[in-house]
């Protein structure tokens, strides 16, 4: 198995400049709330030891996020696209865009996916101007998108925007309805409204969820669990959301989780893989 960790930001480039890695004491008491040590390979800051710690922990392949945002920190396409074409098939990009000009996001779509991004990553509420996940001025997005079959990420969870209105769950049922096409992984489970978002992943069968950071011991985790391995094994996706959790330790401890041997391959690898079109 082919493990494929959705969420994983290297320390490089313009991924420094973040809050994650610039408040790097805020990170790590994050990272020993949720119950790990934070992993030396973020504290040192050391893309070589990321590298490293990926390989001891088996995990082949990472998706890299390029963002627009404003208080989290932006990352560059080009940044994601050095990084894929850096490390040969390591990691797997999600390009940002820039919503508030139909035309050119678009473009930028089209152009990423020929550059061989495999998916966009959509922020509403992180934007520099916040917005909602069912905003109108997203719809020529998605639809794009969905016209296309390219997946996005849509995070509605954890930090999604200014308050708590910007990771609520009505607005997100309401696009995933009006887009029963687009592939729609939601970065952070949707956390914390939990048992809301494996609603609308019941109902929703275009919803992927990547609880992330959020899976691990926080209120909630053990009904992501339970879904994980029942009704939404075919579309849960493993991520670590490293710097926040070390890559080994966290995959050491999802294996430890009461999920079933064939649901932890569909998850941890198998899922991602059909969901980007990478093949066996």
């Amino acid at each position: 198995m082919t493990i494929i960790d959705f969420r994983l930001r290297p320390p490089v480039g313009q991924f420094l400049s973040t809050l994650m890695y610039a408040q790097g004491e805020r990170r790590d008491g994050f990272t020993r709330t949720v119950g790990f040590e934070p992993s030396p390979a973020a504290q040192q800051q050391s893309m070589e030891m990321t590298l490293a710690e990926m390989d001891t922990a088996g995990v082949g392949q990472g998706v890299v996020v390029g963002r627009l945002a404003g208080m989290l920190g932006s990352i560059s396409n080009d940044d994601v696209l050095a990084l894929m074409n850096g490390h040969g098939d390591r990691f797997i990009g999600a390009a940002s865009i820039d919503p508030t000009n139909r035309i050119s996001a678009c473009r930028s779509i089209d152009d990423s996916m020929a550059a061989g991004f495999r998916l966009i990553n959509i922020e509403p509420g992180a934007y520099p101007v916040p917005m909602y996940a069912d905003d109108r001025r997203l719809y020529p997005i998605y639809a794009h998108c969905e016209d296309r079959n390219i997946p996005i990420i849509l995070m509605v969870g954890g930090t999604a925007g200014p308050d708590l209105s910007y990771s609520d769950p009505i607005r997100t049922d309401r696009m995933l309805a009006d887009f029963p096409n687009l592939k729609v992984v939601l970065a952070h489970g949707g956390w914390p409204w939990v048992t809301q978002i494996l609603h609308i992943a019941f109902r929703r069968s275009n919803v992927y969820l990547s609880p992330d950071m959020y899976f691990s011991r926080m209120a909630g985790w053990e009904e992501y669990v339970k879904a994980a391995d029942g009704f939404l094994a075919d579309r849960m996706l493993y991520a670590s959301s490293f710097p926040f959790c070390p890559i080994k330790g966290y995959k050491e401890w999802f294996e430890s989780l009461p999920i079933r041997q064939e649901n932890l391959c569909k998850i941890m690898g198998g899922n991602a893989s059909r969901l980007l079109g990478l093949g066996s």
